[in-house]
């Protein structure tokens, strides 16, 4: 169901606490160059060979991104007539992607400097190319080299300076310009000597998925039929591993995995490649959502523009998942995107991290700390058996949480009085994180890289676990209301401070990161905690 201009010019401006962060002046063409290059602090050995090749994402800025916003309020307000009413990818493009004139001028000017186009998009807002550092350094007028890496060993390239190319519209990005900050999973430990009490079904004692889905759902009808998950991957997976875990799990897999290449990367993991990550991303979310239509594995080695435009794009999997982390030069690079996921009505979750509380320098953390996306943190999870019910849950001491490293502005969801407290010690001018959280102890056993192994822990878990949630989620919304529930931090925020949070929430009040502890309501270890069940179901949904 569309959000029409006619419609759209009848309404009066619905206002809220929900969605967009506090304005704040904005440049058109978004930051590029590593600070380290800037200060001098990473040391220029070499230029970069002028034949070396590199994959590009050119993206261009958003239109009419004031109305957008207001776009999203309505959207996210009950109150509102168009609450959920979200947009196809042509209406959205229609209305708030780069006109065609300003498309068609960027792919004349990539023609003209040389790069070989690889990929366009439905939405206009990307264009895939592949070029030369010579024909780079010529369209942009940046001097392309290869640094010393100061905290890493290895080199990496980057520009000297912010790109200024010759070109008459204006980008609002370009990816694929340094190797700065090379995504790494956000959270994947294994610890076997120290997991204690352990209550799962699988071998030792060790979680399997499925005690995920008797914990957090229990025994109800929901498998989260004709629903997707979305994965975002930077490397590819092997399915032997996922069905040897079905297997051992003496479970029957009924789900398809499809991968999708996003720029033309492997989807196999071979060599020395480690499928650990994505395999058990692959695994949580079936296990809790068992009856889902499909999982949807975006994989690219290079670039997470092509993936999460390729994800808005397909407009297909309304829950998605990403358990890496990385440091952008610019924390609003990928913005447009997340709007774009949320005037489609899909929500991304991301790992929040596993080194404990955030610190000021803190790396890997983003994109869990935008104010667009879901951060999930970590608790320990106990169970009344293999198979059981939720019994009690503590905060994780590893979980990722605290104030904005990358000081993105604290959005409107969480200025509403009661979210920042004393107790809690957040930011009233930062976003805070995590938003939610589930089991990520090193206490879950997976399959990955051809054996099976228990003891592994982070919150690699909890978010693909609350993807397979919000799969359930979905199937029940769309059977009430012929809708999925869009970008969920509006609503979760909304019940926390509700009568009814004790009920749909299992509120976590013991335990810490080492520096935030977890308190009544939301805190800066486990968000508003883990989900109720159908309780929170419910409260989604109605």
């Amino acid at each position: 169901m569309g959000y029409s201009n006619t419609r759209y010019a009848l309404l009066v401006a619905c206002t809220w606490m929900g969605f967009a962060t506090q304005a704040q002046p904005q440049a058109v063409l978004t930051r590029h160059v590593p600070a380290e290059v800037t200060t001098g602090e990473a040391v220029l050995l070499r230029p970069m060979p002028p034949t070396g090749q590199l994959r590009l994402n050119l993206a261009l800025p958003l239109r009419n991104e004031e109305e957008l916003d207001q776009v999203l309020n309505d959207l996210y307000d009950p109150a509102c007539p168009f609450y959920h009413r979200f947009l196809s990818v042509e209406e959205f493009t229609e209305r708030f992607g780069p006109a065609e004139d300003d498309y068609a001028a960027l792919v004349r000017f990539a023609q003209r400097s040389g790069f070989i186009i690889t990929g366009t998009a439905p939405n206009r807002l990307v264009l895939n190319v592949t070029a030369t550092a010579a024909n780079i350094e010529s369209a942009f007028h940046v001097a392309m080299g290869v640094y010393q890496h100061p905290s890493e060993p290895r080199t990496f390239y980057s520009p000297d300076r912010e790109p200024a190319p010759d070109t008459s519209v204006p980008l609002w990005h370009i990816t694929g310009l340094d190797n700065f900050s090379v995504p790494r999973p956000a959270s994947l430990v294994r610890d076997v000597e120290t997991q204690g009490e352990t209550t799962g079904s699988g071998p030792s004692g060790n979680f399997l998925g499925s005690d995920m889905r008797a914990a957090y759902y229990s025994h109800g009808d929901l498998t989260g039929k004709g629903q997707s998950v979305g994965l975002l991957e930077f490397a590819g997976y092997n399915i032997a591993d996922v069905d040897r875990y079905f297997s051992k799990a003496g479970q029957k897999l009924t789900v398809r995995v499809t991968g999708i290449s996003t720029d033309g990367s492997s989807l196999r993991c071979a060599g020395k490649c480690d499928d650990s990550e994505q395999v058990l991303d692959i695994e949580e979310a079936i296990s809790m959502a068992p009856g889902m239509t499909e999982v949807r594995v975006y994989v690219s080695d290079t670039s997470d523009v092509s993936i999460l435009n390729r994800m808005a794009t397909d407009n297909i999997s309304k829950s998605l998942s990403c358990s890496w982390g990385w440091k952008p030069a610019d924390p609003s690079s990928d913005d447009p995107i997340f709007k774009e996921f949320a005037a489609q009505g899909q929500n991304i979750f991301v790992s929040s991290g596993d080194n404990g509380a955030y610190k000021k320098k803190s790396r890997f953390i983003y994109p869990a700390d935008d104010a667009l996306v879901v951060a999930v943190g970590g608790t320990d999870l106990k169970t009344d058996g293999a198979g059981g019910a939720w019994k009690h849950e503590t905060a994780w001491s590893d979980s990722g949480g605290g104030v904005s490293p990358d000081r993105i502005p604290i959005p409107k969801y969480q200025t509403a009085p009661g979210v920042i407290t004393k107790k809690n010690d957040g930011s009233k001018v930062y976003r805070n994180a995590p938003d939610v959280a589930a089991e990520a102890n090193t206490d879950n056993y997976i399959c990955y890289n051809g054996t099976c192994a228990g003891g592994w822990g982070g919150t690699s878990f909890s978010a693909p676990r609350w993807a397979g949630y919000l799969a359930l989620v979905n199937e029940e919304s769309v059977s009430r209301t012929d809708s999925t529930v869009g970008f969920l931090n509006p609503s979760l925020y909304r019940i926390g401070l509700s009568a009814g949070y004790a009920s749909d929430f299992h509120d976590i009040v013991r335990g810490d990161n080492r520096k935030y502890s977890a308190v009544k309501g939301f805190d800066l270890v486990t968000g508003w905690g883990s989900p109720n069940g159908t309780d929170l179901i419910e409260a989604l949904t109605r």
